[in-house]
């Protein structure tokens, strides 16, 4: 049967639930290894029970408290997404866990029966990684990934693409097991999306700008796919199999997603498989300077978000 054109795209809010913005979990019809939950914090405190489930909890915009194990975490956060890495905390699976202050939060799931110890990775010990050159570049936080973090599951990035850019480029896959050379993963992007950075620090963004990019979804031998979405602030796409890339910022805009990824495979690695009628074009990185722009940190002067 074909693919619905996007049925694994979601605007902003059409996955709204008890008190979050979004929620992306095993309700979901053939979603099983990873979830999400976005919510802006102003309006009250937000629990999550001890279970069978590890999470990450990610400032957005703004800092949080989280309250968990009888002792409560400060995550300082950032003023915005666009301005370099933040704190994040890590809670293995049979904790529960109260998140509060006024940012915007994300907490990344994925179900798992075993247990890692609670880590805060601070903002200076995340990995920060310029991916790529030219119009290829982008800028990836590697705060959840297993070379950083000893998670059960979980696999977690976040990744800047700055306005003209592409990334998730070349399209590729990690729907099939392959020792040593493809992992089984689901993954879920969350966008947000803002005039560039040299707009904003130029005072010259208009109010109310349309903010967005795009993103590709194909299908593999794994399954049928076809997401090709325009995506803005809050947006989320599903990937649960298929070739995925590129994800595009339009000229004036930059634009963010966070990855969440987990899978069925006794190793905890993404390994992936370029589609192969794209893969010449990393060879071409070789001969282009990355992105002067990148990478984007907290600008001088600036106070991270607070908590309160």
């Amino acid at each position: 049967m074909a693919a619905t054109p996007n049925e694994w795209f979601h605007p902003r809010g059409d996955l709204a639930r008890d008190g979050w913005e979004s929620v992306v979990d095993t309700t979901i019809p053939g979603w099983r290894h990873t979830g999400i939950r976005i919510a802006d914090l102003g309006a009250g405190a937000l629990t999550l029970p001890a279970g069978g489930i590890e999470r990450i909890v990610v400032p957005l915009t703004g800092g949080c408290i989280v309250d968990h194990e009888g002792v409560s975490t400060t995550l300082a956060g950032r003023r915005s997404v666009f301005d370099g890495p933040t704190d994040v905390l890590y809670i293995g699976a049979g904790t529960g866990l109260t998140v509060r202050g006024t940012g915007r939060v994300a907490v990344a799931e994925a179900p798992t029966t075993v247990t890692r110890p609670t880590r805060h990775v601070p903002a200076h010990a995340v990995p920060v990684e310029v991916r790529g050159a030219g119009r290829d570049t982008r800028q990836v936080h590697n705060f959840g990934t297993p070379g950083t973090l000893d998670a059960a599951a979980l696999i977690v990035c976040e990744v800047i693409t700055p306005g003209g850019n592409w990334s998730s480029h070349p399209a590729h896959k990690h729907d099939e097991y392959i020792a040593g050379h493809e992992t089984r993963l689901e993954e879920i992007y969350y966008f947000e999306a803002a005039p560039t950075r040299a707009l904003r620090e130029a005072g010259s963004a208009p109010a109310g700008a349309d903010a967005f990019g795009s993103f590709v979804t194909y299908s593999s031998n794994a399954g049928e796919i076809d997401t090709n979405a325009v995506v803005r602030t809050g947006d989320i796409a599903l990937v649960p199999f298929g070739y995925h890339g590129p994800a595009m910022a339009a000229p004036e805009y930059d634009l963010y997603y966070l990855n969440v990824m987990a899978g069925p495979d006794p190793e905890r690695e993404w390994l992936i498989s370029d589609d192969p009628r794209q893969t010449w074009l990393r060879d071409t990185w070789s001969a282009q300077e990355p992105d002067s722009r990148l990478p984007y940190a907290a600008p001088t002067g600036s106070s991270e978000g607070e908590a309160e």
